[in-house]
């Protein structure tokens, strides 16, 4: 029984790699109008299709969208009902039918003609009403389902996937779509918290922030240091431009080394050491900290002066591993 359904699944997976090894090749002159008419338009993409093409349209419509391209999906019922009023003239409609003969498309097509909305067909039919309507058709056709009763969408929807997902690659490298701007639409995943977070979003402030001049003593300093528990404390001058950080380092050196306690801490701090920009991006000052292999530094603003302090704890507490 268990060798029986592992050679099934082994025999599934088989089949839809056949079929997909071959979608390469498809690509041409089509596909360059699909992709172009994308990236030329000036509205939104609207993806519909019924049954397994409808949900994998969804997935290709969040990909285009998550990517730099307006777009949603549309249940060609729903249009049928009142939805083809969110289709303006401006947008462009992706429609995936296997067969290209959905009974919807004898009600659609003629509304969007009247429109002026661009049409792209992603079918396995070539000479199918979708296919002949569309300003550009991709070409999903397989020569089986992996389906043993060759029933079941398997293949031909692995393959309108893969097309989808080409296609939204294609668009979003030539609109120069980088990983910032794939941030911005992910806030809340752990890729936004890596681009778009800045040191000043993270940093130490106020109370929180240890700071002491030039002339404290060090028993002073090592008080701050004790208080705020971040390892270092930031030793400035009189204008707040951080000149040296004492570490709990310096504070042991000092002390085996013979140092009095009602010493300037200028006399046992480190000098200069690293200071962290507040605009920085958080992501590339927690490279700096761990390519130094300091646990924390002070943060400056663009003129120089103290503003916060930061560890790498707080950058993990962010969600920036």
């Amino acid at each position: 029984m268990s060798e029986h359904l592992l050679n099934t699944a082994r025999q599934t997976l088989l089949l839809e790699l056949q079929e997909a090894s071959r979608l390469p090749e498809r690509l041409g002159d089509d596909f360059v109008r699909a992709a172009s008419a994308i990236l030329h338009c000036e509205g939104k993409v609207i993806v519909s299709g019924i049954g397994k093409s409808g949900h994998i349209g969804k997935k290709i419509a969040a990909t285009l969208a998550s990517t730099g391209t307006p777009a949603f999906f549309v249940h060609p019922a729903e249009a049928l009902h009142g939805d083809l009023g969110m289709i303006e003239s401006r947008d462009l409609l992706l429609f995936i039918s296997y067969s290209g003969t959905a009974k919807e498309l004898d009600l659609i097509i003629p509304r969007l003609e009247e429109k002026g909305v661009a049409l792209l067909a992603m079918t396995g039919k070539s000479r199918s009403p979708l296919a002949l309507a569309a300003k550009a058709w991709l070409d999903i056709s397989v020569e089986r389902e992996a389906c043993p009763m060759h029933l079941a969408p398997t293949s031909s929807t692995v393959n309108t996937l893969m097309m989808g997902d080409a296609l939204a690659m294609a668009v979003m490298q030539a609109r120069g779509f980088n990983e910032e701007d794939f941030a911005r639409s992910h806030p809340a995943g752990a890729l936004g918290a890596r681009l778009l977070n800045k040191v000043h979003h993270l940093m130490r402030t106020g109370d929180a922030l240890p700071q002491v001049q030039l002339d404290t003593s060090v028993m002073d300093a090592m008080l701050e240091l004790s208080r705020t528990g971040l390892g270092l404390v930031a030793v400035c001058d009189s204008a707040q431009h951080v000149q040296g950080v004492f570490t709990d380092g310096d504070l042991r050196r000092w002390l085996v080394g013979g140092g009095k306690l009602d010493a300037a801490v200028r006399d046992a701090m480190t000098p200069g050491g690293v200071t962290l920009q507040a605009q920085s991006r958080a992501i590339d000052a927690k490279e700096i900290l761990m390519k130094r292999k300091i646990a924390a530094a002070p943060v400056v603003d663009e003129n120089g002066v103290l503003t916060g302090a930061i560890n790498l704890q707080d950058f993990y507490q962010a969600g920036i591993l």
